[in-house]
């Protein structure tokens, strides 16, 4: 099996009485993850994303700050008898988030996931972190129970819009609601983000800026470095309306294709503004289409109001929310 003996976090007494061991997934275990993850989404004609970025986590792995975590199930340790894995990032001094939980199918019903999430808690706590959350598809029912039976407390929902990347994009209103970019005011964006109704249905949070499908606190510094960077979008003056942050741009396979998408940390306007949303969204269009996007993905609340604001402005939304869930390590 490895070469050298992994990190072990902890013994754990299963469900049916066996001992198994939380380990550090190691580059030798990708067989035995890809094995138990490649069916994750069969039902739903998906893939899983797990066996393609498995060597990235594993290489980025530090035992610090991120760590990637297995259940080996076998009589000898390590083996290749595995039985879940996730991995624990942290993402600001106090927040950490958990992601990639998966149960091996052989192995499910042994509690394993409630061992692999109590090391995952350690690993974070020990981090500084007094908070880890982590993401879950409102349709996913199954890992919506285990979360909560393993720890997790209900934290916010979101939606996610798509507007269609488009340089001459125009809102659908007759409002003339001027949106700024290359000389947004991050500190105009904060202020209205700190009283506005959008940072109070989202906690706060948003899509973390440096880690993927990822949420964290959004702060004025990252504002301002958005700013800098020509990512921040602000709609209106005097008073401000709304505001947007482009976090990254990636590219993905489909259909044998390469796409550029451009993701958006949040897109947050004024509670009961639809004129300041169709602006927004419209900015959002053609930002996308200057940095050569041919899909977009912006987080807004979940919620009637903000979700038909947004079909109001004609951008394509996801048919449900996400919900993220948070463990109180405190």
């Amino acid at each position: 099996m490895n070469a050298t003996v992994p990190e072990t976090f902890g013994w754990y007494e299963d469900d049916t009485g066996e001992t198994v061991t939380v380990r550090a997934a190691t580059p030798d275990d990708y067989d035995a993850v890809a094995a138990f993850t490649a069916d994750t989404w069969a039902d739903r004609g998906g893939s899983d994303y797990i066996p393609d970025i498995y060597h990235d986590w594993i290489a980025d792995d530090d035992g610090e700050t991120r760590q990637t975590f297995v259940v080996d199930v076998g009589a000898e340790t390590p083996s290749a008898e595995l039985g879940a894995i996730v991995q624990v990032v942290t993402l600001s001094p106090y927040e950490a988030w958990g992601q990639g939980l998966r149960v091996n199918p052989d192995y499910r019903g042994r509690g394993l996931a409630k061992a692999i999430t109590e090391a995952s808690f350690a690993f974070a706590r020990d981090a500084g972190a007094t908070v880890l959350r982590n993401m879950i598809f409102s349709w996913n029912v199954r890992s919506l129970g285990l979360a909560r039976d393993t720890g997790y407390d209900p934290g916010i929902e979101f939606r996610w819009v798509h507007p269609t990347p488009d340089a001459g994009a125009t809102a659908e209103s007759d409002a003339d609601v001027p949106v700024f970019t290359g000389d947004a005011n991050p500190d105009a964006a904060w202020s209205f983000w700190t009283n506005s109704e959008a940072r109070t249905r989202l906690s706060g949070l948003v899509l973390d800026f440096e880690e993927s499908w990822a949420v964290s606190e959004l702060t004025r510094d990252r504002l301002r470095a958005a700013a800098d960077e020509g990512r921040l979008l602000v709609a209106g003056a005097g008073p401000t309306r709304g505001f947007a942050a482009r976090s990254r741009t990636y590219e993905r396979e489909s259909d044998g294709e390469t796409e550029t998408w451009a993701e958006y940390a949040v897109g947050a306007w004024a509670w009961r503004d639809d004129d300041a949303a169709d602006a927004l969204l419209a900015a959002v269009a053609r930002d996308a289409a200057a940095v050569g996007a041919d899909r977009t993905r912006v987080l807004i609340p979940e919620g009637v109001r903000w979700v038909t604001d947004a079909a109001r402005a004609k951008a394509d939304i996801a048919e449900e929310p996400t919900f993220v869930m948070e463990a109180d390590l405190t």
